[in-house]
């Protein structure tokens, strides 16, 4: 049961981050370029590119300690650990781009 929970809550956690990444460039006004379909997101046929570090675009994820230094996330209890693992589980920090040929692969 902790396996299915875990992945579930994996799942949540980057699901409402991409919601939320969606959420802002329509605000920023660029929702008229939203795709509509999945292989289009996929090809990232949309404005803006949210990066993580530990990921392939930012490999170095020591780079985070920064990152959550400079968001002051000990105000809402989220740190990282030694290990580099942010606490509390599945929480996730991220940069955002939106210049229009901003893309998380360049390919």
């Amino acid at each position: 049961n902790y396996l299915y929970f875990h992945g579930m809550a994996v799942q949540t956690a980057e699901a409402l981050a991409e919601w939320t990444h969606a959420k802002i460039r329509r605000e920023l006004g660029f929702g008229n370029e939203e795709p509509d379909n999945v292989r289009d997101i996929l090809a990232q046929r949309h404005r803006g590119s949210r990066y993580s570090f530990g990921y392939p675009a930012c490999p170095n994820i020591h780079d985070q300690y920064k990152q959550v230094e400079l968001l002051q996330t000990d105000r809402i209890k989220m740190y990282m650990d030694e290990s580099e693992q942010l606490y509390p589980e599945q929480s996730t920090t991220a940069f955002i781009t939106y210049h229009p040929v901003s893309k998380y692969y360049n390919v």
